[in-house]
Parts: C-alpha cells; structure tokens; sequence
C-alpha cells in the first residue's frame, strides 16, 4: 500500500480539469491496455469468482467471460464512435444523444451503483487483510480506503493509470504463484472432473443472465467509457480494449480453478473464503505476502477507477450543470479552481460513502450484483438504441422513461429477477416512444 501510495502521488503537475479526470485525453494502447485489465480485476474477479468457482465449478467462469465479452463487442462496435464523440462521461455522451434531463437521471442511477461497486473493493481488501493479519476487519477497510482515496484525490486520473500498470503485474504474478501451489497440492484431478460451459451447479438460463447482466455492465460501463474518453485516438480506444478482452481470457479459468482447488482440499469452508484459505495452507510467509499484495492490487485498482469515474460524473454532470446555470458570467479560470476543488471534496466523499457501505453489508458478489443490475436494467436498452434512434423513432422522453423506470423495477425487483428491469426499460421505451409520437400525431390532426 505504501509503493502505490508513492507510485501514485511522486512528481505530478496537473495542467486542469481534464488531465485531472481524463489524464489529458493522450493515453496510448499500453497505458490504457493496463487500466482496463487492472480495473477489471477487482473483487469480483478475483475473491468472488473463485467463491463461484467453488460453488458452482469451472462455469464460474463466466462471471470474468462475460466481461470479456462485453469488451469485444465493446471494442468492435462502439468504441471509435464513443471516442469521437469528445465527451467526458457516459452521462454526458447519453446526453449528447438523449438530452440533458435524460444525462441527469443517468448520472444520478449511476453514481448510485458505483458506490456499491467501491464498497465492494473495500470489503474484499478487509477481508483479504484480515486472511493474513487477524483482528478487526474495519480497521483494514479504513486503511485501504484512504490509501485509494488520497492518491485519486491527489492525481486524479494520471494517478489511476500510473498505479494500475504496476498492479496488473502483481495481479498476475501472484495469481499464477497460488495457481502453481494449489495445482501441486490437489493434482489435476480436481479439474478432470469439471464441466463447461454449464454444470449441475450452473444451468445454462443462469450462464445466460450473467452474459446479459454482467457482459452489459462492461458494453456500458462508466469506468469503461471514462477509459475510452482518456486515449489519445479512437483507434487506440478500440484497440485496447480488444487487447485487454483477450488477456482476461485464461486468468478467467486460472482464477476459477482456484476455487475448485480449494473446494477439493477444504470442503467445509465457504466459498468466499477459498483463496485466503488456500493462501494460509499452501504458502510460506513471503509468498503469503505476494500474493497478499496482488489481491490487494487488485482491489484498489478497480476501486480507484471506479472512484474516479463517479468523481466524474458527480463534478461535471450533476454539481457541474448547476453551477453553470447559477454561475454562467463566472471568470472561466476561477470556475477551473472552484470545479478542482470541488472534484477533490467529491473524491473523498464518494470514498467515505462506499466506505459506510462497505462496513454495512460485506458480502462481494451479492453487493455487485445489486449495482451492476440496477445499472444496467436502466442504461443498457437506451445507450444502444440512441446510436438508432431515427431508425426506430425512438423519443428522449421515452428513454428518460426507460431510464427511470429499468432502474427502479430492478431495485425493488432486481435481486430475485435480475432481467426482469433489462426488459421492462426496453418495454417502457418503445412504448413510451409510440405513445409520444402518436399524441403528437393527434395534436396535428386537430390543428
């Protein structure tokens, strides 16, 4: 934590808001490659899907596959037209094509979400510490998350690319390090025996949810487009992207096979305690404290991205817009300094709240599922379909309908139906489109 924390913060100069929150839109295919791996290796993909490696085998799998997934399509589709576009966030780009009321509501839906998805980091460090250290697990949440606070609110965006490079190697040395012990110690066996791409413990309706869940929150992700938003070229967008899709590939089933490993050797374990189980068994102290150190790269690498993506959109798309309005003679340097230091005070207060709910409901996958449907039930229908809206006579009232109404069904009924949002914001969005078109029909007829 100390290295980031240097890594992080030695010898920055911000030139302004957008080498703060966008690394001065010049990052090229290598730095950029790095930070999508890093923040895609977080939590989810590292405790969590060991976790479903150990309780549903190898189509644990898809949690990381259907990630990779969403970026190709991602990196294939979308991502030279979302980089040409010159917008700062995904709000901001769902804006550009819906209108303003509709970039406040998504803004709103996803600051919401990425708290949860913050606070998911934070718990998977705590735990992670609490593995090799003991004693109380909120005092390591605290520590880690000022770490990742503090260098986000010193550099911003430079410093999440600058930290990220150095921990996607981490990650993936201590990965392979605790693959190679737990392979020596249960043998190939374990593995022999697997099952892909469904088994009895993961049918394919629930292989397909979590393509369509969790692959959409990659095709459309803030963290994502806030990546894009930074490379110095569209071309450079694409192509990292693409890259970083095929690199996730194999660590998806190195990580999974962690989880079966375990669950072979440990039966009666839970399986979110599958890789500090597996640490604390196989391995000496100093590998114990590489590995330690990857997870905890991990961690703080999606947690930084997400952090400053949220950031983001707080500063430019909710606070930003009002104080436009409030403030439209304002001197264009003194609103720089103010809109600074409000992106600093945003940093930190985005990293306390996810911090309180990290302290409050510790359980990874469940906390990311949560954000990630609700995300995605609202936004995922509307992003696609604004790229054809004239196409499909679609309206902006009828995507800030589909917008509102995806994410609320998917908040009160998202962690039983977890489609069920995704397909009434599609609904409620032609529909809405039809109706608004028809009434207008009507209004001309009369006149």
């Amino acid at each position: 934590m100390l290295a980031i924390f240097i890594i992080g913060t030695w010898r920055h100069r911000l030139k302004g808001l957008e080498d703060f929150h966008l690394a001065g839109k010049n990052q090229g295919t290598i730095a950029l490659t790095g930070t999508f791996c890093a923040t895609i290796m977080g939590a989810s993909t590292t405790i969590g899907m060991a976790g479903l490696g150990y309780s549903r085998g190898l189509p644990g799998s898809w949690w990381l596959l259907s990630g990779t997934i969403g970026m190709v399509l991602l990196s294939v589709l979308l991502a030279e037209k979302i980089r040409a576009t010159g917008c700062s966030t995904l709000p901001q780009f769902v804006g550009s094509i819906w209108g303003e009321r509709t970039r406040a509501t998504a803004s709103i839906l996803i600051a919401v979400s990425w708290i949860g998805v913050i606070a998911v980091q934070i718990i998977a460090s705590g735990n992670i510490l609490l593995a090799v250290f003991g004693g109380d697990i909120s005092h390591y949440m605290v520590t880690c998350t000022m770490v990742f606070v503090l260098y986000t609110a010193y550099g911003g965006k430079k410093s999440v690319i600058r930290t990220d490079l150095f921990q996607i190697l981490i990650i993936i040395i201590g990965m392979i390090v605790l693959f190679w012990q737990a392979f020596k110690a249960a043998g190939p066996l374990p593995l022999i025996q697997q099952s892909f791409p469904t088994s009895a413990e993961m049918n394919c309706w629930e292989v397909i949810s979590m393509i369509l869940v969790v692959g959409s929150a990659y095709l459309i992700g803030p963290d994502m487009y806030s990546n894009i938003f930074s490379s110095h070229s569209s071309k450079e967008a694409k192509a990292s992207a693409f890259i970083s899709a095929i690199l996730l590939i194999p660590l998806a089933f190195l990580i999974t096979s962690l989880g079966i490993f375990s669950r072979y050797l440990y039966p009666a374990i839970t399986p979110e305690q599958a890789i500090p189980s597996l640490m604390a068994a196989l391995l000496s102290p100093a590998i114990v404290g590489l590995v330690a150190a990857a997870l905890l790269a991990a961690f703080m690498s999606s947690a930084d991205t997400c952090l400053m993506t949220a950031t983001s959109i707080l500063t430019f798309d909710i606070y930003g817009e009002v104080y436009r309005r409030m403030r439209s003679k304002a001197d264009p340097n003194a609103t720089q300094d103010h809109m600074m230091k409000v992106s600093r005070i945003a940093v930190v207060a985005i990293g306390a709240s996810a911090l309180i709910l990290a302290v409050s409901n510790p359980d990874i996958i469940k906390t990311l599922l949560i954000a990630y449907t609700v995300f995605t039930s609202g936004l995922l229908i509307p992003v696609l379909a604004g790229f054809y809206k004239d196409r499909l006579g679609l309206t902006p009232n009828g995507a800030l309908s589909a917008i509102a109404g995806g994410g609320f069904i998917a908040i009160i009924l998202g962690q039983s139906h977890p489609l069920l949002g995704m397909t009434a914001s599609a609904v409620i969005l032609f529909a809405a489109s039809w109706l608004e078109r028809w009434l207008a029909r009507r209004r001309k007829e009369n006149l």
